[in-house]
């Protein structure tokens, strides 16, 4: 502890101005969701992450690691999903321990009518009071940050995400669903 870097005035304005802003926006955008359509964000980001995967499904494992989420609360939140029709998981036939979440119709119709919403409400909020300049260095810095924290992977293998012949099976895994 001889050696802290302490932050310097910038750095205390910017960290101040960070976590504030992201206080106050997750909590209009929470607030908005419970609200009108009685889900959680991160409720709403498994629904937006799940309809923007092949086949709206996505190994549970990657899905939790893309949301900065733990396994098992990733877990408890797709059984909430689950319970309320949204979401069903699926196991893959060529690997016991694969479990897919997977986005039922139901899940994808309450999506496209809370999107446009809480997009408005996001670009309200915040790209609004930005110029393109400050969005562009919010999207580097940020990148950045996350990047370096996440370590130099970079983001999700698709390997993993999509892995063996499971991703292949959908269609035959949602036609046996409706058997």
């Amino acid at each position: 502890m001889d050696h802290v870097r302490w932050l310097n005035d910038e750095e205390k304005r910017a960290w101040s101005a960070f976590t504030n802003a992201h206080a106050l926006l997750y909590r209009r955008l929470e607030q908005r969701l419970k609200r009108d359509f009685g889900m959680s964000g991160l409720q709403y980001e498994i629904l937006a992450r799940l309809s923007e995967a092949p086949n709206r499904e996505l190994r549970m494992a990657e899905l939790a690691g893309a949301l900065v989420n733990s396994k098992s609360g990733l877990t408890y939140q797709i059984g909430q999903l689950e319970k309320s029709g949204l979401v069903r998981r699926r196991s893959c036939p060529s690997d016991e321990r694969a479990v897919y979440a997977v986005l039922d119709d139901a899940g994808m119709a309450l999506l496209e009518r809370a999107a446009p919403g809480h997009v408005e409400m996001v670009r309200e909020l915040l790209f609004d009071a930005l110029s393109p300049e400050q969005v562009r260095a919010l999207a580097d810095g940020l990148g950045e940050a996350s990047r370096r924290m996440s370590g130099a992977a970079g983001g999700v293998d698709p390997a993993v995400a999509y892995a063996g012949d499971c991703a292949g099976n959908a269609a035959e895994a949602a036609a046996g669903a409706g058997s």
